[in-house]
């Protein structure tokens, strides 16, 4: 698919959810993997026994800006066998607006991504996409975390 095809396939798609993933869990492994990416070893994150005793949560929690980097896998846009549009050669995260996280993402929960275009821009080489996203809690009435995604595909 071209540029030119791939943004007339979108602009239809404005204001319509376009994206809903599978569901995930947030597994204590995932969540101790990023804290030793980031160095963010609350106990709230990675002490199972304390948050169980101490925490509002009843036990530990997965770290906001892990919910975060759940979006781009979720969202697709990460295999290159199967991008986001067939000529896609590659796909950049361009910002967030927006951000909020509502509620926590217990360890062991299960999460998924959905999202809405808002908006489609043509830029240098591609397509600026911008997606209002919400990564939903398996059985909870608020998600984890709500964005505006800005990201852009690259032919």
């Amino acid at each position: 698919m071209s540029r030119e095809q791939a943004l007339a396939t979108l602009k239809d798609k404005v204001g319509q959810e376009i994206h809903e993933s599978p569901w995930i869990e947030v597994t204590p492994e995932r969540v101790q993997a990023f804290a030793h990416a980031t160095g963010d070893h609350q106990w709230i994150h990675t002490d199972h026994e304390r948050a169980a005793r101490e925490s509002p949560y009843g036990g530990p929690i997965a770290h906001g800006y892990l919910t975060l980097s759940l979006y781009p896998m979720l969202r697709g846009l990460v295999e290159e066998a199967t991008p986001i549009f067939p000529g896609v050669r590659q796909v950049i995260n361009y910002g967030v607006n927006k951000l909020r996280f509502p509620n926590a993402v217990r360890v062991g929960s299960r999460v998924r991504a959905r999202c809405t275009l808002v908006q489609v821009e043509e830029v240098k080489g591609g397509l600026q996409l911008t997606e209002n996203c919400a990564m939903e809690i398996e059985n909870e009435a608020k998600p984890a975390c709500v964005a505006e995604l800005i990201m852009r595909l690259y032919f």
